[in-house]
């Protein structure tokens, strides 16, 4: 695979960018759906044997994060890209304004206990990114969080990245590795996807007043992205900003870079010993001399 430029979505450790400079059109080599769609196929079918040689190795897990503005197809990314993979080996958490339960913990409480087992794919639909993004935009929400008001200073949010960036090398010195991908869509894009959402009976469901109204927001959550990708796109846990305008391009990009960070662990299904190969050929006699 490999067909389009990571380095190009990628937002390197230690840099200063701006999301203007990400074109949400951008589309590479490719100029149509038509065009990836065969790329496209053939990743969810690489991203299937990837899948079943990390479950069987048991070593690694892995850590799928989105995280995007409303209706840039963080939902439609996850059923594409992951339509192959066995369902045993793969969990999904979506991660909606925290419970009175977990108000009463810590910030990283929630994404903790849902964190995927060695061998299995675990994928993050939001996350505690949330904490330094919405809760930042409504400061409101930080007074629910039961903090005491010593901790509720300027300093918050600086703290925080420097407590997710720990919290994510924990992870990756485990063994769990983290793919952090913003779906980046353009606000007249999003525009066009809610006037579907309300004109097409069909999609009414995943219209919510709640959509329009964080629209009015839209420059503070841009602020506040790029604020989290500069501090938080390290060496460990890059960030990847994925044109979202074009929904094909959208999920052959996270297709190919999920396939690319497998490829890299070099994984291997378990080596068989001896005494389990004796085993295997002691039962192969025993089911041939059925009748």
């Amino acid at each position: 695979m490999n067909d389009i430029n990571h380095n190009h979505l990628i937002v390197k450790p230690g840099s200063k960018i701006l999301l203007t400079d990400y074109d949400s059109k951008y589309t590479g080599n490719f100029q149509s759906k038509v065009d990836a769609q065969g790329k496209l196929e053939a990743g969810v079918q690489q991203l299937r044997k990837y899948q079943d040689v990390l479950y069987a190795q048991n070593t690694y897990a892995l850590l799928i994060i989105f995280q995007a503005m409303d209706a840039a197809g963080k939902d439609s990314t996850i059923k594409h890209v992951m339509s192959g993979v066995n369902p045993q080996g793969c969990q999904v958490f979506s991660f909606k304004a925290p419970s009175a339960e977990e108000l009463d913990h810590d910030y990283l409480w929630r994404s903790a206990k849902s964190l995927p087992e060695r061998g299995r794919i675990g994928i993050f639909n939001r996350s505690y990114y949330e904490e330094v993004l919405v809760v930042r935009v409504h400061p409101e929400l930080l007074q629910k969080q039961q903090l005491p008001d010593s901790l509720k200073g300027n300093d918050i949010w600086k703290q925080r990245f420097e407590e997710i960036n720990n919290f994510e090398k924990y992870l990756v010195n485990n063994g769990i590795v983290i793919l952090k991908f913003f779906l980046n869509v353009s606000k007249t894009e999003q525009k066009k996807r809610f006037l579907d959402r309300i004109e097409l009976p069909e999609k009414n469901w995943k219209f919510s007043i709640n959509d329009v109204q964080e629209r009015a927001h839209w420059d503070d959550y841009m602020s506040v992205y790029e604020d989290v990708f500069n501090h938080t796109s390290t060496a460990w846990a890059p960030w990847y900003i994925i044109p979202a305008d074009r929904k094909w391009f959208m999920r052959l990009a996270v297709s190919e870079i999920i396939c690319s960070k497998l490829k890299e662990l070099n994984l291997k299904y378990p080596t068989v010993s001896e005494e389990h190969k004796q085993q295997l050929l002691q039962a192969k006699a025993i089911l041939e001399r059925e009748d």
